[in-house]
């Protein structure tokens, strides 16, 4: 899940993906996902998904499965996350 040139690159391989254009929508996006069965991981660009961290922590909270992994997206610079945050929020520290 990300924008067109993120998702593009893996409907090449054969793996389904959703656009989006911005952190909200994807947000949305990912709640759909995870009122669905059959769905067991999520890939998401980083470029939109690191504004919306600490939300999909929430998701993660409440469900283990779909996986969320966040992947970088071509262009973009692999910044500093405080990991121990959403591992905090993800337990409701």
């Amino acid at each position: 899940m990300g924008k067109r040139p993120f998702v593009t690159a893996f409907r090449i391989v054969g793996v389904e993906g959703v656009e989006v254009d911005s952190s909200s929508e994807m947000l949305s996006a990912v709640d759909r996902l995870f009122r669905t069965d059959g769905v067991g991981l999520v890939l998401l660009g980083s470029d939109l998904s690191s504004a919306i961290r600490m939300k999909l922590a929430d998701y993660r909270k409440k469900k283990a499965v779909p996986l969320i992994y966040e992947i970088l997206t071509p262009g973009a610079t692999a910044g500093e996350t405080e990991y121990s945050k959403v591992l905090r929020a993800m337990l409701g520290v």
